[in-house]
């Protein structure tokens, strides 16, 4: 675990929300990655894509930790404190197959 995360202990076992980026698929956009927010499961487009749906997400929700979906990273991400960890042994599975844009 990281050091100077205070809320790597609210990390959940969630089910992703879509089998892609929640919004992009509603509007046809492309996306560079995902994320997947391991609060409640809303799968969001990286910070590289043209919407950025994942930290907006953060923004609207305070939900504040997100883990590499798509491809699976092993890793997750703190927006409040800005740190890295390991989640390797807590990858979040597909529920189904994710549409490549890039």
């Amino acid at each position: 675990m990281s050091k100077g995360c205070k809320h790597i202990a609210g990390i959940r076992d969630v089910t992703p929300s879509a089998l892609g980026c929640e919004e992009c698929l509603k509007i046809g956009s492309p996306w560079v990655h995902l994320r997947i927010c391991r609060t409640c499961g809303h799968v969001g487009c990286c910070d590289q894509s043209p919407h950025q749906h994942a930290a907006r997400h953060f923004h609207a929700t305070a939900h504040p930790i997100i883990e590499g979906y798509d491809p699976p990273e092993g890793w997750g991400w703190c927006y409040v404190d800005e740190v890295m960890f390991d989640l390797s042994d807590r990858i979040t599975p597909h529920n189904g197959p994710i549409r490549r844009y890039v």
